[in-house]
């Protein structure tokens, strides 16, 4: 217990010691600029960096140069005040550091330069250049691979620093060791320990201080054994010094505290692109769930709709909606018509007259079988030849009576009797008669 006593005493103490910086006012060129700092270690220096293309003479002039300022007094909380020397338009990255180390008051993002009331901080027709420069071999800055910075030693004054600085996230110190001389100058390698497509800013000094500043993009490659948790920028932090523009309309983002051991700074202003995000992701959520609700909502209209359906009334049999109508019951279907065997040879066993009326052997299907039977082996014998038919004509009332002698006798058509119904003989039966 006595030991989370100790950390919760000792952590306010790491709280305050946080160097935070912020601009007082708006940086406008050739007008004065105010930035104050507090906590962390007395007493403050800012650096700042010329970040981005000259816009003078096409970018053929270059006015703006590294600077380093110092904080006048010791105080806890102090103000520096000074002219900003650097055209409109044009940008700039600030670093505060304090007695523990560079960077430790973190870094800002792009700052730009907003128009003043005059130009003459400055001469828009000569190049200004560092008390000396560097350069890299080879130019750029690779993922894990070694690059060699050299300088002409006689320009230096002591000895020499090398720093890194990465708008809006970290700045670090950058190992010089030991160097060695070659054909183009004094120098040293380092390994690039930096995320890739990361943009950072080398600056160069000595006991003087700063002397000149350049820009790398970090470059991918295979190899990413160098990275680590605490490597510069593998995840940059939030931009330091709170709000400044950081475009000509005036657009502003916010920085905040930093701790003294990483120089990471974290967020103590307005940040205008999380508030544009919360505002687009908040109205993408809105939308998906109107349309969510709409869905819900048509296909439950749907579902009613096919429930109240109007179905025909079929009072016989209910078919189901999924089912053919087109099917009568079973009562109601028709039945072919099929032709009945033939029942006996004979007449006898064929037609019966009983009392002036004729039976006929014909049955209709679904009649009982008692009154004819075929037997099988009736069905395997020739076809029987037809029945003769009897046709007889009834005249209970007598004949008719005679016509009076003045009446027109009157016609009556009768049907033919069908009296004698035999068939026609064969040609051969007749040729064997007359043989």
């Amino acid at each position: 217990m006595a030991r989370y006593a100790l950390l919760a005493l000792l952590l306010p103490t790491f709280a305050q010691a946080a160097v935070k910086w912020s601009f007082q006012n708006s940086p406008r060129s050739c007008e004065t600029l105010s930035i104050q700092a507090s906590g962390g270690t007395p007493p403050y220096s800012f650096l700042m960096i010329p970040a981005g293309p000259s816009l003078i003479a096409g970018g053929s002039i270059e006015v703006r140069k590294v600077m380093n300022i110092t904080f006048n007094g010791t105080d806890s909380t102090s103000t520096l005040d000074f002219t900003l020397p650097y055209p409109a338009n044009e940008t700039f990255v600030g670093v505060v550091s304090d007695a523990s180390g560079f960077g430790s008051g973190g870094v800002s993002s792009a700052v730009t330069v907003l128009t003043g009331n005059s130009t003459s901080c400055y001469d828009s027709s000569k190049n200004v250049q560092g008390r000396w420069t560097f350069s890299s071999t080879p130019g750029t800055l690779t993922q894990c691979q070694s690059t060699r910075f050299w300088w002409q030693q006689t320009n230096v004054t002591g000895t020499v620093r090398f720093n890194g600085v990465i708008p809006g996230g970290n700045a670090f110190d950058i190992p010089v060791g030991t160097t060695t001389k070659d054909d183009n100058g004094t120098g040293f390698s380092w390994k690039a320990d930096i995320s890739p497509q990361t943009q950072v800013y080398i600056v160069a000094g000595d006991d003087q201080g700063p002397a000149s500043s350049a820009p790398y993009t970090i470059i991918a490659s295979d190899d990413s054994s160098c990275l680590a948790s605490d490597s510069p920028a593998s995840t940059a932090g939030s931009p330091a010094g709170g709000s400044y523009p950081t475009s000509t309309d005036g657009s502003t983002t916010g920085g905040g505290n930093a701790n003294s051991s990483g120089g990471s700074s974290s967020g103590g202003g307005t940040n205008v692109g999380a508030i544009v995000g919360g505002v687009v992701g908040g109205i993408g959520g809105l939308i998906a769930v109107v349309l969510l609700a709409w869905f819900l909502l048509f296909r439950k209209r749907k579902q009613r709709a096919s429930y109240n359906k109007e179905r025909p009334v079929n009072i016989l049999q209910d078919d189901d909606d999924d089912q053919p109508r087109g099917n009568l019951p079973q009562y109601y279907e028709p039945q072919p018509f099929t032709v009945p065997d033939p029942t006996v040879a004979s007449t006898a066993d064929a037609t019966s007259v009983r009392d002036g009326t004729s039976e006929g052997g014909a049955l209709r299907p679904g009649t009982p079988a008692g009154m004819s039977e075929v037997t099988s082996s009736s069905r395997k014998t020739a076809m029987p030849r037809m029945r003769p038919v009897n046709i007889v004509q009834h005249e209970d009332a007598g004949p008719s009576a005679a016509p009076a002698a003045d009446e027109q006798p009157e016609t009556v058509e009768l049907p033919p009797a069908y009296t004698n119904l035999r068939a026609a003989p064969n040609a051969s039966t007749a040729t064997e008669a007359q043989a």
